[in-house]
Parts: structure tokens; sequence; C-alpha cells
């Protein structure tokens, strides 16, 4: 085995790009070395702002060699009566690439061929990696790509160096135009060289010691918090730590030394939103907080450099900042002065989506919408609900919104508590763009959770109104995070709401809109599409997916309750007997499906017992009659474990059903009164989960 290592020198790369390119070199590499079938113990892969990095600690030197036995013409083909080879035989073994000489007879149940055993693989790895590699770098993906100089090849940012060795041999290969060596650039200041490299395990040495480039970026991130902690303790405070912030600095970096500035008092009458956001967006600088969560006039930045005068560089940082803090004061004092009716006269004239009108249309369906709501889940002042709605966008005409786009719904729920707004009403406003994604936080209000649900179902609804529906990977409204925000919402926060009649709810509070889809249309649509969200949430959640698929394809009405439902078949398809009780009960569903629906025959459920003849229906019957009252009093305590544990209990009766009994006998009658009896057992169970969908 033999240590690799390649290095892709660039301009500097956004930090944004370096997870991504990471993961995607190291799967492309890993599986150009598996379709090549050198083997290998793993692929790691690191990146600076500057380089791009995968290191194989362990790769073989060869290709794993194999045996194929390859079948050509039938024999008869493949030679005269004389014995000379036809045209079908000499052309399969130039084919094949040997002479004819080496060719066999392979007898088989079809009768005898000509063959020929070829081995494939046994190549040097230090052959194969050049095309490889360069295939490798070609493939991989960015948000953005560049050309430069008279290259025609396109890459995140201009490739300045390559480096790959294999040991100490150079893997000699060519991009852009870019050869390899065994030649590094370091840190642009304190390491630039050329440093040669003698071999891929003096690779890291000679980088870290010569080139003064911190490599991993768990080590950077590592040693950017050890020096901010022991700054922020000599002034006092602790740092107010932002894990993306973090991880975005980390990748601006290849040699991290903290600073800290400091900022006139004055500006700490700012909201420590404001403060945070002046520094955090802006300087991609941390705050610095006392003991009581209250800020210090103080920031912590990284540079990527040892200064030579460090008092020189933290003026210039102090003076960007206090700009940026100056124009943030100004916005505040501006915006204190306003009244938020005067805002919300304004949102009439800020358009809200094309044909969907104002966003001052938007607040008053908002309004009604929250009281809905809240009236929905018997939440006390519902009239609060509705104020939070109707004041939610009122900071988008605001100076500081206008300015700090991240700040709205922030500066909404501030200014509402400064001019004597209810505390409910300003955290729900504050709370309303909550979760913003799969893993962030839902409200802690209830009110904030309801004007949050408002937003998102409003927005949904006009965009499958107008048919923007999302399709592929487009999805600019971000229809597909509110509609999993929505779903997050109801389950966490223990929301029992029908989900289809707020969804139309929402629907009808808009008016006068000229829609593309008729109400119907828009309500079946956005079922599916609610649908496929909640399958891939609790698929993510590490639900089996066929589990998933039988409980929301029973419903998801009642988004709380479909939850339960997923844990509950979860846990009954561990048990033993599972498969038989699948099996049972689709059989059921089928006869149902194909008789009734299908076949055009109305069933009820309604069955007459007087015409119960075997004694297997009789049993049956019996049966349901004692399960109908229990499953509904289960149901209505959400106890869907006992539903599931009800389902064994029933089965024995069903099997001997469907043992003794036919159910599509010549008798119209009984036929129709046996089916009935099916459907009095299928309509509860199909209210648990769609058996059909569990395929065992």
């Amino acid at each position: 085995m033999a240590e690799f290592v390649l290095e892709i020198g660039t301009e500097e790369m956004p930090a944004r790009f370096l997870p991504g390119l990471t993961r995607d070199l190291e799967t492309l590499l890993a599986k150009a070395l598996d379709e090549a079938q050198v083997e290998y113990d793993q692929v790691r892969t690191l990146a600076t702002p500057r380089r791009l990095v995968a290191h194989i600690p362990d790769l073989a030197q060869g290709q794993q060699e194999s045996e194929e036995l390859v079948t050509g013409p039938p024999l008869r083909v493949a030679f005269d009566t004389d014995g000379n080879p036809t045209k079908a035989g000499a052309g399969f073994a130039k084919t094949q690439g040997v002479d004819l000489a080496d060719t066999f007879t392979h007898a088989t149940d079809k009768g005898e061929y000509l063959a020929v055993r070829k081995k494939t693989g046994g190549g040097k790895t230090i052959d194969l990696l050049p095309g490889l590699l360069g295939e490798v770098i070609q493939a991989l993906p960015f948000p953005k790509r560049m050309r430069w100089g008279a290259n025609e090849f396109a890459f995140g940012r201009s490739i300045r160096w390559l480096l790959a060795l294999m040991q100490d041999t150079v893997v000699e290969f060519e991009v852009a135009s870019i050869a390899s060596s065994n030649q590094t650039l370091g840190h642009r200041v304190h390491g630039f060289g050329p440093w040669d490299v003698t071999s891929a395990k003096d690779y890291f040495t000679v980088l870290k010691d010569k080139g003064q480039v911190v490599l991993d970026e768990a080590e950077r991130k590592a040693m950017i918090v050890e020096q901010g902690n022991g700054l922020a303790a000599k002034a006092g405070g602790s740092v107010v730590w932002n894990d993306a912030l973090l991880q975005e600095v980390a990748g601006l970096v290849e040699f991290p030394r903290m600073a800290m500035g400091t900022f006139e008092d004055s500006f700490l009458e700012l909201p420590r939103q404001v403060l945070l956001t002046s520094m955090q967006s802006h300087q991609k600088s941390f705050g610095v907080e006392d003991g009581q969560g209250k800020l210090l006039p103080h920031f912590l930045t990284a540079l990527n450099i040892e200064p030579k005068d460090i008092g020189l560089v933290q003026k210039g940082w102090e003076r960007v900042l206090r700009a940026r803090l100056e124009d943030g004061r100004f916005f505040w004092i501006t915006d204190l002065k306003q009244d938020l009716q005067t805002w919300l006269d304004e949102l009439d004239n800020v358009v809200f989506l094309g044909p969907l009108g104002s966003m001052g249309d938007k607040a008053r369906r908002l309004e009604k919408l929250c009281a809905w709501l809240a009236q929905s889940v018997d939440a006390d002042q519902p009239d609060l609900a509705a104020r939070a709605g109707r004041l939610a966008k009122a900071d988008l005409v605001s100076e500081m919104v206008g300015e700090f786009d991240k700040l709205q719904g922030v500066m909404g729920g501030i200014y509402a508590a400064k001019q004597g707004e209810d505390e409910l009403v300003a955290t729900a406003i504050s709370e309303q763009y909550l979760p913003a994604g799969p893993d962030t936080p839902v409200p802690d209000s209830l009110f904030g959770a309801l004007l949050s649900l408002a937003d998102k179902a409003d927005t949904l609804v006009g965009c499958f109104g107008l048919d923007m529906i999302p399709t592929g990977a487009a999805d600019p409204y971000a229809l597909r995070r509110g509609a999993l925000g929505i779903c997050r919402l109801i389950i966490e926060k223990g929301l029992r709401i029908d989900l289809m009649d707020f969804l139309a709810q929402a629907l009808d509070l808009y008016g006068g809109i000229e829609w593309k889809l008729s109400r119907e249309d828009v309500l079946a649509k956005l079922e599916e599409f609610v649908a496929q969200r909640l399958k891939g949430l609790f698929t993510s959640q590490g639900f089996e997916t066929l589990v998933v698929e039988a409980a929301v394809s029973a419903s998801i009405k009642d988004v709380w309750a479909l939850k339960a439902r997923v844990e509950a078949l979860a846990e009954f398809s561990k048990e033993p007997d599972f498969e038989q009780a699948v099996l049972t009960f689709k059989r059921a569903g089928n006869i149902i499906l194909k008789q009734g629906q299908e076949a055009g025959v109305a069933l009820t459920g309604q069955y007459q017992a007087d015409q119960l003849q075997e004694d297997a229906e009789k049993a049956l019957a019996s049966a349901i009659a004692e399960f109908t009252p229990r499953f509904d009093e289960l149901w209505a305590r959400d106890d869907f474990g006992a539903l599931m544990a009800m389902l064994r209990e029933l089965r024995p009766s069903v099997d001997s059903f469907f043992d003794n009994v036919m159910v599509m006998c010549e008798d119209p009658a009984l036929r129709l009164n046996r089916l009935n009896l099916l459907k009095a057992l299928v309509d509860p169970l199909s209210r648990v989960a769609d058996f059909n969908a569990l395929q065992v």
C-alpha cells in the first residue's frame, strides 16, 4: 500500500463552497477508485480558501486482477465442416484481442461455444491516476464557475497549482494548462513558498511548518474559539458564538488569529439584535456579553495574518463597524418616531406577490386567519392572535428592516412592544418566521406558532391557486420549506387542527383573485404536496418508508395524530405476527376495493344480522360489534398503540371468515351483505393505516 495526496491550489474560494467541495471530492474520488478496482483504506478531504486536498493513507499500488469468461459464436458457426475458422470465429478472436489458438471450446446446456478467458485489472495505480484525477477534478460541481485566461476549462476559482504524490513519485497529469508537481504554496504572507514536498507523508508537515497553513477546518475552529474565549475573558465577558458564522469564518482563513475591537458605550442603547447583526452579517465578527447576557462594547474578529501592528488593524475594524452602528442608530431613532398605523397604511403600497395583492392585503388576511386558528385550538384571548396577524408585516417598511432585512419580524416585535402592544403580540411578531429551516426551532409561544402557520399557509395557497407549484429543484418562494414548517409547527406544538380545513380557510380569505386552478384542484394538490413533505420528515427521523407511506396514505388531516400513528405502526411492525396481520387486512381491503368501488357497487358498511348464515361470518360480526366501540374510544384517546394490539385480537376471526365463507357467492343479497360486513371491518382500519401500502 502507498500513501497518496492531491492538492488543488486556487485563488481564494468562497467559504460557502468549501463544505460541499470536500464532500463531493471524497465521493467522486472514492467512486473513481472503486470503478478502477483500486483498493484503498479511506479518502479524507480537507479545504482552506486556497486549496482543496484529498489524502489516502493506504492506496493499493495496483488494480485487483480478475478473470472473465467470454463466450462467442457456437462452435458450428465458428468453424466450417473442415475445421477451418469462419469469419465469425476469426472475428471473435480479433475482437477479444487474442489469437485464435488462445480460444477454447466451452460446453453449456445449449451446446458448445467458442470462448476465451480474459484477465482484467492488474494495471499499476500510478498509471491509472492521471486520467482518473483529471476526470474527478473536472466533475467537481460548483454553485458558480469561472474561466480565466485563454482556458475553456471552468472551475470555482482559477487553479494556480496542482500537487499529486504517490509515496515520493509525482502523479503526472494536467488540468487547465497546469501541470502537477511536488510543489505547494503556503500562506500568502507568512509562508508563501513554493515549497518542495519530497513524499506524500511529508505534505502535512511542510504545509504547517513552512507554509504556515492550518489545513484542518476543525483545528482552525478550535483555534478561533480558544483565542476568542481568551480575549473575551480578559475583557470580563464571554463570546456570543454563532455556529453558522464560526463555520464561515473558519472557511475564510488559513492562519487564524483573533483580534478584539471596541466601540462607544452609547451604541449599547441599540437593541441587541441590531448590534449582533451589524457585527455578524457585515463584519463577520462576534459579540461579547457579560454574565447577565448584556452585550459589552467589544467585538471579536478573525484575521488571516499575524499583524505587525495589531493596534492599527483594530482601529481599521473599529472604524468600519462604527459606521455600520451609526447607520443602525439613525434607523432606530427614525423608526421610533413612527407609529404602527402609519406603517400599516404604507403596506398597501408594497406588492406581496404579483396578482395576490399588497402586503396590506396579506396583513388583513393574517388577522382573520390567526383569529380562526386561535378559536380552533381554544386559545385564550384570540383577539391578541388577530392583532399579531394584523401587525406582522408592519416592520417591512421600517428604516431598520430596509437596511437589515434579516431583522424582519424581530424588529417588528421590538417596535410593537415599544408602542405599548401586549407582550403576547410582540412575542408572536418576533417569532413569525420560525422555523426558518428543517433544523431551526419552532416558536416558543402559542401565538407565535399560530402566526407562523398563518403566514406560511397564506403564501402556499396563493401560489398554488396561481399554479406556481414547485417543479424539480426550482422553488423560488420556498414553498417546500413552508409546508414542512407547517408540519413541524403542528407536531411540535401539539396543535389539533384539521389541516385541510385550515388550508381551505386560508384560500377562502383571498378575494377577487383570478385563480388558474379551481378550489378543488388547489386543495387536492396541496394535500399531496404536504403529504410528500410529511413522508420526507418522518423517513428522515428513521421510520421505515413503507410504514410512513401506510400511515400518511390513510389521512393527513390531523398531523399531530399522524405522527402518533406512525410511531404506533412502527412499533407494531416489529412484532413477529405483523406480516401475517398485514396480509389478512390487505385481503379484506382488496376485496372491498375490487368488488365495491371498482365494480360500482355502493357499500355502506351496514349489514343485516339475520342474513348471516355461516358460523364464521357470525363470529366476525360479533367481533366487529365488540371491536367498533372500543376502537372509537381508543381513537378518541389517541391510544394508537392499543389500537394496533386490537388488530391482533381481531385477526383470528377475519382469518376464519376467509377460510370458511365464500364472499362472492351466487346469491346477490347474501354477497352484498358479506361485502358490507367486510366494509364494516375495513372502514375503521383505514383510519389507522392504508394496509395496501405495506408490501410484505
